[in-house]
């Protein structure tokens, strides 16, 4: 007879529903790279322990996919704290800022992703908060509204941001735990990363497949994963092991070529010579003309087109460098650098 829990044959497992999760490290020593922010995260949460306090409040930036919620979760777990996550966007009034402060207990880690995107009343109201642990409430309006202070539990704000610019300098301020830049992994740690997510799901990983990946990884995590997973299945369907040939063909199926660009890569660097001979062109401009958001080719495309030296950002516009040129097979003019200066 069945178990009333039992799963029907064929249904999904509950494991393979939640993959990203599954990937993400849960403990320091499978946290691979960015071991400046590490070896600072120690210090921290130590002096911390000994003093028996909360952790100061932390500020994680750097672009999408390198583990700045992943670093919130292990310090959740190191400290032994409730994690409670947010989002700027999910924000939207003081109200809501004041439910979430007001629910938290002594101790808690609030972990607010996006922060850069808090409107500025509930921004104001997050100062006094991080400062002096009170809330302030306005009640009425005109003369007769007064202010309450609400006590609050000692508790840890930590936030991450794709984009510190948009940060305002007193709010940036008030992160007195640190203020710390992800940068992009190298290739051999992504390769760790991948031998270590290839024996989670449970797949052979050859060398020259775990290569070929970090290398059209964009240095990132996230996206090294997400190609695992993709190759995974592609080696799965066709009956092949999980190598370098395997992989080259996932790849190209998505339309990676050999150096990480996507096809929305690749049309924003042609759009830019074919139409802008090369730029400079600004912002606004592109996004009209790629029919993209600014804030995703700012956040997503940008960041690894500088890092490849395809795009460079000046005072005037983008501009497609002879990098990009020789990439995408166009002849570079030999008189172009002349009329950029």
């Amino acid at each position: 007879m069945s178990s009333e829990h039992e799963q029907p044959e064929g249904a999904p497992q509950k494991d393979g529903l939640f993959l990203d999760q599954k990937l993400r490290p849960a403990v320091w020593k499978d946290y691979i790279g960015q071991e400046h922010i590490k070896q600072n995260l120690e210090i921290l949460l130590s002096a911390a322990r000994e003093r028996k306090h909360p952790p100061e409040h932390l500020l994680f930036y750097g672009p999408p996919g390198l583990g700045k919620t992943t670093l919130a979760h292990l310090i959740a777990k190191e400290t032994s704290a409730q994690l409670k996550s947010t989002s700027g966007p999910a924000i939207e009034k003081v109200g809501d800022l004041a439910s979430i402060l007001t629910n938290l207990n002594s101790g808690d880690i609030l972990f607010i992703d996006e922060i850069h995107r808090l409107n500025k009343m509930v921004e104001e109201v997050l100062y006094p908060a991080m400062e002096s642990g009170v809330l302030d409430i306005i009640i009425g309006k005109g003369p007769s509204a007064r202010t309450i202070q609400l006590e609050l539990p000692p508790f840890t704000l930590i936030a991450a941001t794709t984009r510190i610019a948009l940060l305002s300098a007193p709010l940036r301020s008030r992160f007195s735990g640190g203020v710390f830049r992800l940068e992009f992994y190298s290739e051999p740690e992504i390769e760790q990363i991948l031998f270590r997510s290839a024996e989670i799901l449970g797949v052979p990983l050859e060398a020259g497949g775990a290569r070929e990946i970090a290398a059209r990884s964009r240095f990132t995590p996230r996206t090294a994963n997400y190609f695992l997973k993709r190759a995974r299945d592609f080696a799965q369907v066709s009956r092949s092991t999980l190598g370098e040939t395997a992989v080259k063909e996932a790849l190209r199926l998505l339309e990676v070529d050999e150096i990480g660009l996507t096809q929305p890569d690749r049309h924003m660097l042609s759009m830019l010579i074919e139409k802008f001979n090369g730029g400079p062109a600004g912002l606004s401009t592109i996004a009209a003309a790629t029919s993209e958001e600014q804030a995703t080719i700012e956040e997503v495309y940008e960041p690894y087109l500088l890092k490849l030296g395809l795009l460079e950002r000046t005072p005037r516009g983008r501009i497609a460098t002879k990098k990009a040129y020789e990439h995408l097979g166009f002849d570079y003019p030999e008189d172009r650098q002349e009329s950029l200066l």
